[in-house]
């Protein structure tokens, strides 16, 4: 049961990706500290039980089937966002796919599919928010990743999308620090979601199933734990970047 002593109580969050995995396990940190949270994401029915097990714990939550590959979907998910609590004072830009293999394997339909959903349509949903954000003087949270620092061999798509979207939020964070809108990075390194579901090249499933066998990786919570303690700092305060890696992951 939320507060008004809760750090976020009478924030309003939109949060991409929240079907599962970092967004749904966020939405509900979120949701948990006081915030109002719009949840997105393509499969509906996983964001209505979210939104449902939000409520139940005393949260307030509604969802937003929209695919941000999609501007018409980007632009009417944050219109929704934001009309229904007349304000948006969170984003957090998670929704995001990886799929590996060797450059000279890779298929093209792979790389463009996850320009169009991890940089561009990220890059679609902050603009759209920022009229809404500059108003609440608001905070941006990207989800990149380890591997926007560390390019791995048959990652060479999948970091391109994530050294852009560290590259973007950095000059975002210069644009609009002067209207006291905060930015941050996220990178997790290696995390039990299901990201690694639809890669197809067997050989890095498999190389990614062993790591995940041979460590103990991140959970969901502990990058949703991160996000919230971004976004509960004092407005004085900008966290730029937070890198998490399992104590057990050498790169």
């Amino acid at each position: 049961m939320t507060s008004a002593n809760s750090p976020l109580s009478g924030k309003v969050a939109l949060v991409t990706g929240a079907s599962s995995g970092i967004g749904e396990a966020t939405a509900a940190a979120l949701a948990a500290a006081g915030a109002k949270v719009a949840v997105a994401a393509r499969r509906i029915d996983r964001l209505a039980t979210l939104s449902s097990r939000i409520e139940k714990a005393g949260g307030t939550a509604f969802a937003i089937e929209a695919d941000i590959a999609k501007g018409g979907d980007v632009a009417a998910m944050v219109d929704r966002a934001a009309s229904e609590w007349g304000r948006l004072d969170i984003l957090v830009n998670n929704a995001g796919v990886m799929l590996l293999a060797p450059t000279a394997e890779a298929d093209l339909d792979d790389w463009r599919r996850m320009i169009e959903l991890n940089l561009v349509g990220l890059m679609g949903t902050t603009k759209a928010a920022l009229p809404h954000l500059k108003a609440s003087k608001g905070h941006v949270v990207n989800v990149s990743s380890v591997a926007g620092r560390v390019a791995n061999p048959g990652a060479s798509g999948y970091a391109a999308t994530k050294f852009g979207v560290v590259a973007f939020s950095e000059s975002l964070r210069r644009e609009v620090y002067a209207d006291k809108v905060r930015v941050t990075v996220i990178e997790p390194g290696l995390v039990r979601t299901e990201l690694g579901d639809h890669i197809t090249n067997q050989e890095f499933k498999a190389g990614l199933e062993h790591r995940l066998a041979t460590m103990e990786a991140l959970t969901a919570e502990d990058i949703a734990n991160a996000i919230l303690y971004a976004v509960s700092q004092p407005p004085r305060v900008n966290i730029n970047e937070i890198l998490i890696r399992p104590t057990d992951q050498e790169r």
